[in-house]
């Protein structure tokens, strides 16, 4: 195919094209799946249930029809593309369980100790997360923010046996090597999400995941800010996207299920201690 004439060089024509809808545009020659997707929501945003999953597919002319968009695909040259709406079993929204789930612990660093809000009980918490994690086999990946100048993860919380413990300048956890081992867990579709801070590296983490098609999970007792109001009105604003909000028992316990589960005894050990009353209670 041939570029555009009427582009600039580093710009390419592509044709957007949702429901019944198509709209001429341009992007940057090398734009990926993030920005297209990012188009597509500036072009029909008001038509787009963000609450539904999507995939983006590209006109083949070897084919004759649409296909979806290869791993790593970028924009090089003029092509047709649309967003196609999947379809969601609604039953099962909301739902976990150990196969399909996968937690992400983001940024709980010693640095951060002095200025979050209710830290010690935040710590507590992710302890119980991720202790549950190792009983049912749940991967967990752990992101340090800058760690040379804000330390590691804090002592109290043990990570023995995570995946990945990967280092980060980006607020968003989402990585070339988060996708990696993401690609690793194909059956992954949901991601249990705490740490801080909540309106920043969780939320922008939250909304990288969601465009990526997953069901994204914040707990809110072990997710906090420097800022109750920044993570009253961060934890809003999520909830209107479709991200669920919830605690940490309430994960645990939707992971086993039943109380028959052959794990249920030593989760049940976990939160036989309610987790700590904190101020955060009355800020979510």
């Amino acid at each position: 195919m041939m570029a555009d004439t009427h582009s600039s060089i580093d710009h390419v024509s592509v044709l957007f094209s949702f429901s019944v809808f198509s709209r001429p545009s341009s992007v940057a020659v090398g734009s990926g799946y993030e920005v297209l997707i990012q188009k597509f929501l500036s072009l029909y945003g008001h038509q787009i249930d963000i609450q539904r999953k999507f995939v983006i597919q590209c006109f083949s002319a070897d084919w004759g029809q649409y296909i979806d968009l290869p791993k790593g695909f970028t924009v090089t040259e003029r092509c047709r593309l649309r967003l196609v709406p999947l379809q969601v079993d609604m039953t099962l929204l909301g739902n976990l369980s150990v196969a399909t789930t996968v937690f992400f612990c983001c940024d709980m660093q010693e640095r951060f100790r002095p200025a979050i809000k209710y830290f010690g009980d935040i710590i507590s918490v992710g302890q119980r997360l991720l202790q549950g994690a190792r009983i049912l086999g749940i991967p967990v990946l752990v992101s340090e923010q800058y760690p040379k100048g804000l330390g590691s993860t804090v002592q109290e919380l043990d990570l023995t046996g995570t995946k990945l413990i990967f280092p980060k300048t980006k607020f968003s956890m989402v990585l070339p090597e988060v996708e990696a081992a993401l690609a690793e867990l194909p059956a992954v579709r949901s991601v249990v999400l705490f740490g801080v801070e909540t309106h920043v590296c969780i939320q922008q983490t939250a909304l990288d995941l969601v465009g990526r098609g997953f069901e994204v999970h914040i707990v809110a007792d072990a997710t906090s800010s420097r800022s109750m109001m920044d993570r009253m009105f961060a934890l809003e604003r999520l909830a209107r996207t479709g991200i669920i909000i919830t605690t940490s028992e309430s994960v645990l316990l939707q992971l086993v299920a039943d109380k028959d589960h052959p794990k249920f005894k030593e989760i049940q050990t976990i939160i036989k201690a309610s987790a700590p009353e904190s101020g955060l209670l009355s800020k979510v």
